[in-house]
């Protein structure tokens, strides 16, 4: 489907059926869920959609027993239904789920000029030439052949609306389209409606490819997931469908290979290119324990991988489904133009038919030429550009946000992020990594680089976040280490160990002091990284402090550009935190950003609620269960990358790759979305002003008039289309 005409004429046909209860349209998705009772059969369904003029491909199973196809297998998408006493869900697609039905006059696959649409157009078109050369050849018949001409096209757009006025939608544009061509003929001027027949369908083309490029652009996403796997089993390695990979299972990745699945390396390690998904342009160097996308691109080494989600709940699969259903939540611009479209519509008709016979009955005026000007006003009149404004503009939006892992649950949501003037973040994986990491390595008496080759040797396979961090420190400065002899954790404290002959200690201070007392220089050292919020780790050697190795969950690399640039879009910024005030209020300052700390999750509610009665539109954001009654509670609620499924599940947005600059990029991406529908609505209104006027003094008529309308359609949605060309950092 291309517009919500579309939408309207399918929904309103579908709801006659005795038996229909509801129905859901997706202009989007292009698709339709129904339900109905017992008595509906599902073909009644598929029929009722086909006599509009649209194409049905595809099914989707619902559960057995919900009707007597539900058993069929289809490849489609699966669809939650509801299937309690009152009747049964149908996602309109074929019979049982008559899922994927498009207008005739879209895109669809392949080239438009093989779709149904594109070869009427032409049709008519090249029936529009030869009445031409008629007509200059025997002029006595040229307006005969401009007559067959235009009913090349006209025949088809008449039916539509006669059986569109039948199932419920009288004041369509096809019926529009018919009164004027036909009312043009009938004052003769059949060559001007020959054109306008044209013309309406070159429109209808040029909004159907519109249409279609804007669902392709988030549909492409599944694209780059590749078809086969190579699955570890018994041994061996063997080829195997991509949907096929049950979680838990084991797949070896090659270089240049795209990874079929969301993961975790087991071993190996590799450059990733995720700019097919996350839009990053540097691959990002990976090893074990970490996670991988599907979709990505495996750099430089062998990687073997386990897999942690199914086909159906990949990051890409979980991005295309969130935003088809995003799509679905219309703006409150979008339910406005809605309403208003319901009554401009036949206002329309009845402006036409006054400016047709109130100067002749009343003025004296002629006949012809004012019947003219109202045929022309009902082609201008026309409201598919005014309606298409608004859903072209956020459809675009949503996908243009989805393809750099920004998912807006709706266009509600994509319209208020704009309006935010406060973001409430949370510390822990939301402005910081949210994992330790070394900072300082400090000897005493020894070389940096055997401190922490020494405290790598103790830490060797433990899998302690702070061992974690020791481990990757040494790895990332090229310092040798091997495991040491007879290690053991002593509970409280740390850990011991020896090499080469020398037993080793790594623990807390005041584990250490016990063993070993602290120069007044080596307590000062540590009293002042405890200030930055730093943990301490000490090193002994023979009983000997050797070293400090301090650790800390530092602020992600783009932490600060994300927060100078909220405050550039006029926003002010909060941390919110449960962690200690010490740590807290180091990183804020390092950041610039007022911190609260040491809250429960009801604190952060409370201060959310509390900015909101300050006057603020307030954003929050956070990845962590306890961030789940705060982002419930603020008028945006934004769930960081790698967050938990509840943090997920509650927020508006998510920011899948834990950008805190993407807040920022959310925040533009909101603002220009309302900018571009503020055109179109312009545009649509603007040239409707304009034509009427200039029609109802004489200086244009019919095929400027459809250009009014078919023209303003098209420019709209190809100023929505702008939208995808959104780049990273706009």
């Amino acid at each position: 489907m291309d517009c919500a005409s579309c939408a309207a004429k399918i929904d309103t046909a579908l709801r006659r059926i005795h038996g229909v209860a509801d129905a859901n349209v997706s202009v989007s998705a292009g698709t339709v869920t129904v339900l109905h009772d017992d008595t509906v059969a599902p073909e009644a369904l598929a029929k009722q959609i086909a006599m509009l003029g649209y194409r049905i491909t595809g099914q989707v199973p619902t559960d057995a027993g919900t009707s007597p196809s539900a058993s069929r297998n289809h490849d489609c998408h699966d669809h939650d239904h509801d299937h309690g006493s009152h009747g049964h869900g149908h996602d309109a697609e074929g019979v049982t789920g008559l899922h994927s039905h498009m207008h005739d006059h879209g895109a669809g696959e392949g080239p438009w000029w093989k779709s149904k649409r594109g070869l009427l157009t032409i049709a008519c078109g090249l029936a529009l030439v030869a009445a031409y050369a008629v007509g200059l050849a025997v002029p006595n018949v040229g307006r005969w052949a401009f007559l067959l001409a235009m009913m090349v096209g006209l025949v088809p757009i008449a039916r539509r609306a006669i059986v569109a006025a039948r199932l419920g939608t009288p004041f369509s544009i096809e019926m529009l389209m018919t009164i004027a061509a036909l009312g043009a003929v009938i004052i003769g001027a059949t060559e001007e409606a020959a054109m306008v027949v044209f013309l309406f369908l070159v429109g209808e083309l040029l909004e159907g490819v519109a249409a279609s490029r804007a669902r392709a652009s988030i549909q492409g996403l599944t694209k780059l997931v590749p078809k086969t796997a190579l699955l570890e089993r018994d041994g061996k390695t063997e080829e195997v469908s991509a949907e096929s990979l049950p979680i838990g299972s084991i797949i070896l990745v090659r270089p240049g290979d795209r990874i079929p699945a969301d993961g975790t390396i087991l071993s190996g390690e590799s450059a990733i290119d995720e700019a097919p998904v996350t839009g990053e342009s540097t691959p990002q160097r990976k090893g074990p324990e970490q996670n991988v996308f599907a979709g990505t691109i495996n750099g430089d080494g062998v990687l073997r991988i386990r897999v942690d989600a199914a086909a159906q709940d990949n990051t890409i699969a979980r991005i295309v489904r969130l935003v088809e259903e995003a799509q679905e939540s219309k703006a409150p611009t979008e339910r406005f133009i809605d309403r208003f479209s319901r009554y401009y519509t036949p206002a329309v008709v009845v402006v036409g038919g006054l400016v047709a016979v109130v100067p002749p009955l009343l003025f004296g005026a002629e006949w012809g030429e004012w019947i003219y000007k109202g045929l022309a006003v009902l082609l201008i009149g026309c409201p598919c550009a005014l309606v298409i404004s608004t859903p072209a503009a956020i459809a675009a939006g949503l996908s243009a946000g989805a393809r750099r892992g920004l998912l807006m649950k709706g266009g509600a949501v994509l319209e208020n992020i704009g309006k935010v003037t406060l973001a409430a973040f949370d510390k822990t994986g939301t402005l910081t990594e949210g994992r330790p990491q070394v900072t300082d390595v400090m000897p005493f008496g020894r070389a940096e680089h055997e401190v922490l080759s020494l405290a790598a040797s103790l830490e060797t396979g433990s899998s302690h976040p702070l061992a974690r961090a020791i481990l990757a420190k040494a790895r990332e400065s090229n310092v040798p280490f091997e495991p040491a002899m007879d290690a053991g954790a002593i509970g409280g404290q740390g850990v011991t160990g020896s090499v080469g002959g020398t037993s080793l200690f790594l623990g807390s201070p005041k584990a250490a002091a016990e063993r070993a007392p602290f120069t007044m220089e080596q307590a000062e050292r540590i009293a002042a990284l405890n200030e930055e919020g730093k943990t301490v780790s000490v090193l002994l050697v023979d009983n000997q402090i050797a070293g400090l190795i301090a650790m800390r969950d530092e602020p992600r690399a783009d932490a600060q550009a994300g927060l100078v640039a909220l405050k550039r879009a006029g926003m002010d910024a909060l941390m919110v935190t449960g962690d200690n005030r010490r740590t807290a209020e180091a990183i804020g300052a390092g950041l610039g950003i007022d911190v609260r700390a040491e809250l429960l999750p009801q604190d952060k509610q409370a201060i959310v609620r509390e900015l909101q009665a300050r006057g603020h539109v307030v954003a929050k954001i956070g990845d962590g269960i306890n961030d789940a009654p705060a982002l419930a509670a603020a008028d945006i609620g934004i769930a960081m990358g790698g967050g938990t499924d509840v943090a997920l599940e509650t927020a508006d947005a998510a920011v899948l790759h834990g950008r805190v600059l993407d807040i920022a990029c959310m925040v533009r991406l909101s603002r220009d979305t309302m900018a571009n529908i503020r055109q179109n609505i312009a545009i649509a209104l603007g040239l409707k002003a304009v034509f009427l006027v200039t029609t109802i003094i004489g200086v244009t008529g019919l095929w400027p008039a459809i250009l009014a309308d078919t023209g303003a359609t098209v420019l709209v949605t190809a100023n929505a289309m702008r939208l995808l060309r959104t780049r990273e950092g706009t």
